[in-house]
């Protein structure tokens, strides 16, 4: 991948968490448990997430974890809450801050790769990261793989500032509105496909 074929970079969030995102801007794990919010991380992935660390850095849960493409297995097994959550959009810009980190894949997977961004970006194999689909009926091993390659992230340390915010994506029409009633401050639109709809 190279960095032209980033126009924006995902998070995924509760729709109620956007005020305090838009106040405080996207925190790390470590640093939003100090304030209230509400999460859809699942469990099992977070209790992996805890024990990781980026090797040679620090803590997986000191990073904000952005993915390249929100359309993948974390959407997909939230999607019956599609009315609850939304995906910020992030501006790439953020490759540049001191620190950040770009895993290949799912940066708790165990054959997750690493490097500074934005020069690692050659890890990430962009055609596997923006497919629509990762299943594979022949061979379970490679969609497993592909599975995790969807998940790739760019991970930034402690906080992405909301001036690195360009807007977000709801599944429906109708949350326009709650989301303008937030906030009429920031863009919003409709793209069913980003929450398999």
């Amino acid at each position: 991948m190279k960095r032209e074929d980033l126009r924006e970079l995902h998070y995924i969030t509760p729709i109620a968490n956007l005020i305090s995102i838009l106040e405080n801007g996207i925190l790390s794990h470590k640093r939003a448990a100090s304030i209230p919010h509400e999460s859809v991380a699942m469990r099992e992935i977070q209790d992996r997430r805890e024990i990781k660390v980026v090797p040679g850095t620090r803590p997986l849960h000191d990073y904000v974890n952005l993915y390249i493409c929100a359309r993948n297995p974390m959407m997909y097994k939230r999607q019956s809450y599609h009315r609850e959550i939304c995906v910020i959009r992030v501006s790439p810009s953020v490759l540049d801050i001191p620190g950040t980190v770009i895993s290949d894949q799912n940066a708790s997977s165990n054959y997750a790769r690493f490097g500074s961004a934005p020069d690692a970006l050659h890890l990430v194999d962009k055609i596997l990261v923006f497919a629509d689909n990762w299943t594979n009926p022949y061979d379970q091993i490679d969609e497993w793989r592909h599975k995790s390659i969807k998940c790739a992230e760019v991970l930034v340390p402690d906080c992405v500032g909301p001036h690195y915010i360009l807007g977000v994506y709801v599944s429906e029409a109708e949350l326009l509105t709650k989301v303008s009633e937030m906030s009429s401050s920031i863009s919003a639109e409709v793209n069913k496909a980003l929450f398999f709809k």
